[in-house]
């Protein structure tokens, strides 16, 4: 393998001939609106490999807004490094200029006053653009998908994942892994799997019976591209049963499986393969640890945690790769690859500004016929908003409070939870907020909205579960999503403190602090218990939404945060 300081070398030369942050001349040329989709697109070939990668795309075909977190808090070796620097500190990181379309792009400040300026991102039909461009330059790019693509819109809930299917297929990708995909159920899952044309990978997908890797999902799949033996290697998330229902894919286990990982390197080094891609759903933490601990993986393709970060990030002789999600940025990696070790790379991260990116023909009109029958429902305006409405940050988004807001009043309970999940568009003040605009921060196959009873020493248990899942120093233990969303509660987290001591101060918003062993009504969503009873959560959204006209989440300040 390259050295470590040799590798730094080549790689950040490469990266310098696309600018100082890695991704391009869009970030200067932007700053003075000059910005083209020539500009966008334009790399000079590099190396003899190319891929090109798509994650977490969350079943969104049309252009959307979607704002990064202002808040992305790292602990342990992770803790104030990307992606765990926000605003304009990452934007001092890599040098972006205030009020460009990178800010934009990358950061949440003056989110609402740059998003009028520079439009919607995503779409498959832009990103479809930008793939056939790159496939012009270079015809033998593998292109991978990351995930959390079947699942997350009002079209992809009413086709069981078939519309995604269908516009992916016309993307043509090499490969793909899995996450929320499995909550289409098992049967379903299969039936999409078994009609794929490309691979469906997942090195850590086993039969949960036998504890032995599952028929249905190779391992890795070897490509020859550029007189190159290729190995991508599929990493599926490792936490599904507990994440997400288990009861709806009970054939399978998952885990993080570091040692059959590293075991799969040597059986693709042993069949020829000179260079090793790893396409993960790990999340970014998960997959810079897995880097330090299995040896031989060249490039690691990083998915679930939704991290866009403008250069790659280096861990020994591994490159970790962040390509956002909701089909906001595309990323291409050319690689030079001689006697059977990488020698360097050239990365660029591609945001898909729709304004500035024509629509492919072909996917434009394919996405509007899956469209078609659902455009009464899908444009039916249910009120508005005087805010921006978003939903990621480690604790709270506008979203969310809306959300909590809606079951509170709805389910009439004394508090809400609300899952940190971090798929969903996100809306701009002024904005009329339509039925599709609710599924695109609601739409699961577990979406009954729960009214229970529980003990304050059982929420307590609650938030430090989950402040464990996300806030444990070992990247290992993480599992990726944010902070619950609480409403009608407020509380005070010491992220340092270890597992069961973080969360102190509980207390309803009025002041009166919860009581261990007095029970409260809770209004929740989304549990991963089979037989959870209440009506869905867009109906309960809706119904809020519709009973207020228009929204105007103020500032949330429940959460107290010592870190």
């Amino acid at each position: 393998m390259i050295s470590r300081r040799d590798f730094l070398q080549v790689g950040m030369a490469a990266s310098a001939l696309y600018g100082a942050s890695g991704f391009g001349n869009w970030s200067r040329l932007a700053a003075q609106q000059a910005l083209t989709q020539d500009q966008l697109l334009a790399a000079e070939s590099f190396g003899n490999v190319s891929l090109i990668h798509v994650t977490d795309i969350h079943a969104q075909l049309k252009p959307i807004w979607y704002r990064e977190p202002s808040v992305n808090i790292g602990v342990g070796p992770g803790k104030g490094q990307p992606p765990h620097i926000t605003g304009a500190e990452f934007r001092r990181a890599y040098g972006i200029a205030d009020g460009s379309p990178a800010h934009y792009a990358l950061t949440s400040g003056d989110f609402a006053a740059l998003a009028a300026e520079y439009g919607r991102v995503g779409g498959l039909d832009r990103i479809a653009t930008v793939i056939n461009a790159i496939r012009a330059d270079r015809p033998d790019a593998l292109l991978l998908d990351g995930g959390d693509t079947w699942h997350g819109s009002y079209t992809c809930l009413q086709t069981n994942g078939q519309d995604m299917v269908d516009a992916m297929n016309a993307l043509k990708p090499d490969a793909m892994t899995f996450h929320w995909e499995f909550t289409l159920g098992s049967e379903r899952v299969q039936q999409i799997v078994e009609g794929l044309p490309f691979a469906a990978l997942g090195q850590n997908i086993f039969d949960a019976e036998w504890d032995e890797p599952a028929e249905l999902f190779k391992p890795y799949q070897m490509f020859e591209r550029g007189g190159v033996q290729v190995a991508v290697i599929g990493q599926a998330f490792p936490y599904m049963p507990i994440a997400n229902p288990g009861w709806m894919f009970p054939e399978y286990s998952f885990g993080i499986r570091d040692e059959h990982m590293a075991a799969m390197v040597e059986e693709v080094r042993a069949a020829g393969a000179e260079l090793v891609v790893c396409l993960s759903h790990n999340g970014f933490d998960v997959d810079k640890k897995m880097a330090a601990v299995v040896p031989g993986i060249d490039v690691i393709l990083s998915g679930h945690t939704h991290d866009a970060l403008p250069e790659p990030v280096v861990v020994g002789d591994t490159i970790v790769i962040a390509s956002g999600s909701h089909g906001k940025f595309v990323s291409r990696v050319d690689l030079d690859v001689r006697e059977g070790r990488m020698m360097g790379f050239r990365h660029k991260l591609i945001p898909i500004f729709s304004d500035v990116i024509a629509p492919d023909p072909e996917m434009a009109a394919l996405i509007d016929q899956t469209r078609a029958p659902y455009e009464a429902e899908l444009s039916e305006v249910i009120g508005t908003t005087d805010a921006t409405l978003y939903r990621r940050g480690n604790f709270n988004g506008t979203w969310d409070d809306v959300i909590c807001d809606a079951l509170l009043s709805q389910r009439d309970a004394q508090i809400a939870l609300s899952p940190g999940v971090r798929w969903g568009a996100s809306m701009v003040p002024g904005q009329e907020i339509t039925r599709e605009d609710i599924f695109n921060v609601t739409a699961m196959t577990y979406p009954e909205a729960y009214r229970t009873e529980m003990t304050g020493e059982f929420l307590k248990v609650v938030l430090e579960d989950v402040a464990d899942n996300i806030f444990n120093p070992d990247p290992f233990y993480q599992q990726g999503g944010d902070m619950v969303r609480t409403g009608g509660l407020s509380y005070t987290i010491d992220i340092a403190k270890p597992q069961g001591q973080r969360i102190s101060n509980l207390a309803l918003l009025s002041g009166e602090a919860i009581d261990p062993a007095r029970s409260y009504t809770v209004a929740g969503w989304a549990s991963v218990n089979e037989g959870t009873e209440g009506p869905p959560v867009w109906e309960v959204v809706e119904a809020h939404i519709r009973a207020l006209g228009t929204l105007s989440p103020g500032e949330n300040t429940s959460v107290t945060v010592i870190e």
